[in-house]
């Protein structure tokens, strides 16, 4: 028997499981399990909460494929907002080891309950090894930040993709009328190019204005979802390298608004947003 909670931070919905308190055992296939709306409890994947030696507290995300995701910006945000609302600790300012890093989380705390999250989601990296992504085309300068563009083929054009890495992989790619986008068609091909050796989250990004960008994303391993943190990372630092942007942008996604900031002083990009218990039970056999 396994108690869970289902969080979303705008849209981007996961399993979450204290496995401090709890043995959990063949998470791959609990979460392949879960995972299925159908038979399962339904969601991006399952998460989970555990000790760290590092920090206060460890995550683990696994995909519903199965696979394993080094971070997730919407899901570390629940993570803050799971261990302060079960009075896992009474800090308001905590670090989360991840895969792709230690980051640190301020919550924004309302009648004694986590309503927002501020992540501060580290430096983005352009270096193709750590993206890492082979066979690009252009490497280009912009502000001393060299930063790498491939070519891919969406609609019998050439666009180009500006490659990021924000802890993980992501390729976006600029376009217009994103709500008639076939996102599955291209964000399949994309992110299963030889190109990216562990695969890349893929970005379908329109400019609204100089302060607001519209996204949709194919997330490696889960398929499109209603939302990505590192997503909105990634393209407001390829917004702002190819000038179409000021540093501090609202993302529109399918599942609401995200505020990111890439703040020029000291280069990290910080990402606020909601955080948003659903419903909690128990899995009595898995």
């Amino acid at each position: 028997m396994i108690k869970f909670t289902k969080m979303q931070g705008i849209g981007n919905d996961y399993v979450y499981i204290d496995a401090i308190n709890q043995k959990i055992t063949n998470e791959i296939e609990l979460t392949k399990t879960l995972s299925d709306r159908h038979f399962g409890i339904g969601s991006d994947g399952l998460i989970l909460i555990c000790k760290s030696n590092k920090a206060d507290f460890k995550m683990r995300i696994i995909n519903p494929d199965g696979s394993e995701a080094e971070m997730c910006g919407n899901g570390i945000r629940c993570v803050g907002k799971f261990v302060y609302d079960k009075k896992l600790t009474s800090k308001k300012e905590i670090d989360i080891e991840t895969l792709a890093g230690i980051k640190h989380l301020n919550l924004i705390v309302k009648d004694d309950e986590v309503e927002k999250v501020k992540v501060d989601m580290g430096i983005p990296s352009f270096n193709p090894e750590d993206i890492p992504v082979k066979f690009y085309d252009k490497e280009l300068i912009h502000q001393d930040i060299k930063y790498v563009q491939t070519d891919a083929i969406i609609n019998d054009k050439k666009e180009m993709l500006t490659c990021v890495s924000v802890g993980n992989p992501h390729a976006i790619c600029f376009t217009k009328d994103i709500d008639n986008f076939d996102v599955e068609k291209y964000g399949k091909q994309i992110e299963n190019d030889k190109r990216f050796p562990n695969r890349t989250n893929v970005e379908f990004v329109e400019i609204m204005n100089r302060n607001t960008i519209k996204m949709r994303v194919w997330e490696r391993g889960a398929g499109e979802t209603l939302a990505c943190g590192t997503g909105s990372c990634a393209s407001t630092c390829a917004a702002i390298l190819n000038g179409l942007t000021e540093r501090t942008v609202e993302v529109l996604l399918l599942g609401g608004k995200l505020n990111i900031e890439w703040n020029k002083e000291d280069n990290h990009l910080y990402m606020t947003g909601p955080a948003v218990t659903v419903f909690e039970g128990i899995i009595k056999k898995y």
